[in-house]
């Protein structure tokens, strides 16, 4: 039976890798504004009565939710009634959801729903919740909550959404600021961070090496350049860690710990832990890339005893490699040229992963299954020469690492291409040759 519910999220699951996934924070809409709230104290001036927390909520299981979430939480001391406003909210219902999505014209809501609906609803996907109580003064109370306030008007809740830059983690990071006097962003603003984006990215990433993969072809150098502290915050888990740690001086000259207490409401079960410190995946990568050339070399040589069978095999394999880096290479064309997802630009990727390996896809099949021994000579050539273009292709992204200005942290994606692109190439069989050369031309060693 057809589930909307459930080809929806994969639909989405879908987009959320087409827009590299680094979506960071995002929520299914599922709650309509003030749903279930108790709103009365919404009119109550009386500022002493009221609590300002954060959530850090923990990774989930789809591709979307591995970077976690964050909330801010507005508690009624009076009634126990707690509010949770959301800034990483999506509509399916907005217009040309699906086709600004896949652009990267993101528009995400703030909302406002009941936190206990949303706490059960992240026990129930095995996520962790760790509250965090903030210590301030009740007229800094009742200032953050009018400007939580504020958000959720109709006017308001709306922004442009971006993964990096403005998502549900920077903008309660940016209340935290203000609740302080800007004293948060005095303190991290030129610090010296610990991790580039794409290392930060790849600590959530790690225990899927597919995806960990795709994204990183996807991601340009731009995410390779040194971040300070508060840049990232753009991850849930970085704004409880420097929140927690953190102390300001309040209106009245008194040093305050901007955190009074932190509670762990929930604590995942068997689910990927994210890394400290980003581990380095070329190593598997190349593994990879050496046995599908060990394979590829196999096939080759097979073409002296089985001719059928080894052109078969040997064709096949390589428009099957050229199928799924031709689609690889369309999506990080697209991304590059016709979409707003800025972390995609600058991808020295795109000099050797790009549509042209569908010049692979269709040359493996004809060489496959052509009976023409000139045709099989053509095709081989073709195949050769593109080969040759991919492998030149991943040295010149290597050699131009070694000049200012380019420093794009794509070792992964080398070292899965680069030993099967040699090994089809012209290279492969000229280095044979002229070892066989050599070895004749040696003279003869008297026993």
């Amino acid at each position: 039976m057809f589930q909307p519910l459930k080809a929806t999220k994969i639909a989405i699951a879908i987009l959320a890798l087409l827009a590299g996934a680094s979506v960071l924070c995002t929520q299914r809409a599922l709650f309509a504004q003030d749903d279930g709230l108790d709103v009365s104290w919404r009119n109550d001036l009386s500022t002493d009565r009221f609590a300002v927390k954060i959530a850090v909520l923990g990774p989930g299981d789809e591709v979307f939710f591995w970077w976690g979430h964050l909330a801010l939480i507005i508690e009624d001391g009076a009634t126990g009634a707690q509010t949770f406003y959301d800034w990483g909210v999506f509509s399916f219902e907005s217009e040309d959801f699906f086709k600004n999505f896949a652009f990267g014209r993101l528009i995400y809501l703030c909302v406002a729903s009941p936190a206990k609906r949303n706490f059960d609803r992240y026990i129930q996907t095995n996520r962790d919740i760790v509250v965090y109580t903030l210590d301030l003064s009740p007229e800094t109370k009742e200032e953050v909550r009018r400007l939580a306030e504020n958000n959720i008007r109709p006017e308001n809740r709306s922004y442009y959404y971006h993964h990096f830059k403005d998502n549900c983690s920077t903008r309660i990071r940016d209340i935290l600021d203000i609740a302080v006097d800007g004293q948060f962003k005095a303190a991290f603003g030129d610090a010296p961070g610990r991790y580039t984006l794409r290392q930060h990215v790849r600590r959530h990433t790690w225990f899927s090496p597919f995806f960990d993969w795709f994204l990183n072809v996807l991601m340009g150098q731009d995410i390779d350049v040194p971040l300070t502290v508060w840049q990232e915050m753009f991850l849930p888990a970085e704004v409880g860690r420097r929140a927690a740690d953190f102390t300001y001086v309040d209106k009245d000259g008194a040093t305050r710990k901007l955190v009074a207490s932190v509670e762990t409401l929930n604590k995942a079960i068997n689910r990927p832990p994210v890394l400290d410190k980003p581990r380095r995946q070329w190593i598997r990568e190349l593994v990879l890339g050496v046995c599908i050339a060990l394979a590829l070399v196999f096939f080759d040589r097979l073409q002296k005893t089985k001719p059928r069978l080894g052109r078969c095999l040997w064709g096949l394999s390589q428009s099957v490699l050229g199928l799924f880096f031709g689609v690889v290479g369309l999506i990080l064309f697209f991304m590059t040229f016709f979409t707003n997802h800025d972390y995609t630009y600058h991808n020295a990727n795109i000099i050797y992963m790009n549509p042209l390996w569908f010049i692979a896809a269709v040359s493996g099949v004809i060489y496959a299954f052509a009976k023409s021994e000139k045709k099989r000579y053509i095709t081989l050539y073709i195949l050769r020469a593109f080969w040759t273009y991919v492998l030149l292709g991943v040295l010149l992204t290597m050699v131009i690492k070694l000049f200012p200005g380019f420093c794009q942290q794509n070792q992964v994606t080398q070292a899965l291409v680069a030993p099967f692109a040699f090994a089809l190439s012209f290279a492969a069989p000229w280095i044979k040759r002229v070892t066989r050369s050599a070895r004749k031309s040696e003279p003869l060693v008297p026993s």
